[in-house]
């Protein structure tokens, strides 16, 4: 297995892994999230893949199989009277195959973020997870991250 830039290749694998997460978010919260479907078609993909404000990692298996995938957004803050202009890479999204979990992949690909993160002078890597995805937050906790901040909410209804 290697992680690497994902590229226009990888498109139709990083669909499929698309709608696990979708559902996996459909499962714990189908008042919000419709399932199956993925927040990107093929062409926003490509879009995404190309710019370099949102760098886009994949694991791949020797027959180039996509086993996972992390989008990234290059985030920076600047001028506020409140914040500093620290560099952040933020983690839009992270998943594993449902097949290939279990085996460090989730690792691996969180190990080429943070190289990539310090390689490129980023501040901080931030994420969001969902409260209906404990593993997630686990996965998270064991990789040394800690809470910035949390959202909440009130269902009104």
């Amino acid at each position: 297995m290697i992680v690497r830039r994902a590229q226009t290749k990888d498109i139709d694998g990083i669909l499929k892994l698309l709608v696990q997460v979708d559902m996996v978010h459909h499962e714990g919260r189908p008042d919000l999230f419709k399932g199956p479907a993925t927040k990107y078609n093929a062409e926003e993909l490509a879009g995404i893949l190309a710019d370099e404000d949102t760098p886009v990692f994949v694991c791949v298996d020797e027959n180039e199989k996509v086993l996972a995938h992390a989008f990234c957004i290059c985030k920076q803050v600047k001028d506020s009277a409140v914040l500093t202009d620290v560099r952040t890479l933020y983690i839009d999204d992270i998943c594993v195959d449902e097949e290939a979990r279990g085996k460090h992949v989730g690792s691996m690909i969180y190990n080429e973020v943070l190289r990539y993160a310090k390689e490129q002078g980023f501040y901080n890597i931030t994420l969001n997870v969902w409260a209906c995805n404990p593993g997630a937050m686990k996965f998270y906790e064991a990789m040394g991250l800690v809470p910035q901040k949390v959202c909440m909410e009130k269902i009104l209804g």
